[in-house]
């Protein structure tokens, strides 16, 4: 996290393991549990540099990514092709815009929808749902607080995304709906 400064790096620190808790504590202890914890303490991390530098590092999200679905496949192998599908289809779908026009979506946006589908199989859709609706009142503020200058603004999606998933993997959970 060296792009962050101490202060913030202190205060990611402490939301990412609180975060963790409670995904963790969300979860039957086990193998669940400590991937849940996991996955929530890199989101917050990943956000955090994404909102300071517009910039989400493949030292985190590629491995992370890794780490996620290999455990996913080893915890529940009939799921294993969800997951698998989930992670790519993910990818490809927030692949798109990147293709027809790189400044919509990066690159580490990309990969961070592959992680999202690695970490909740289907459960992707509903977190990128969420992403893109919790994105909009804040592009619609921007954009009549800053007039026609904030046409050309740029947010980071990352957060959005960390947000959508940390919903979809604690929320149903924390309420008795989740499996």
């Amino acid at each position: 996290m060296a792009t962050l400064e101490l202060r913030t790096q202190v205060l990611t620190g402490i939301l990412a393991a609180s975060l963790a808790a409670l995904a963790f504590a969300s979860y039957p202890l086990g193998a669940a549990a400590a991937i849940a914890a996991f996955l929530a303490a890199v989101l917050v991390v990943i956000a955090a540099i994404d909102s300071a530098s517009f910039r989400i590092p493949n030292r985190i999200v590629v491995p992370s990514t890794a780490i996620v679905l290999a455990a996913n496949i080893a915890l529940s192998p009939g799921r294993a092709t969800e997951f698998v599908l989930a992670t790519l289809l993910a990818g490809f779908a927030l692949l798109i815009p990147n293709l027809i026009r790189s400044s919509w979506m990066g690159m580490g946006d990309v990969k961070l929808g592959m992680l999202l589908g690695a970490a909740l199989g289907w459960g992707v859709v509903g977190a990128l749902e969420i992403a893109f609706i919790s994105v909009l009142p804040v592009a619609l503020f921007i954009r009549l607080r800053g007039g026609r200058d904030a046409r050309s603004a740029v947010l980071p999606f990352g957060p959005f995304m960390a947000f959508g998933a940390l919903v979809v993997l604690i929320v149903p959970r924390l309420a008795g709906i989740g499996g």
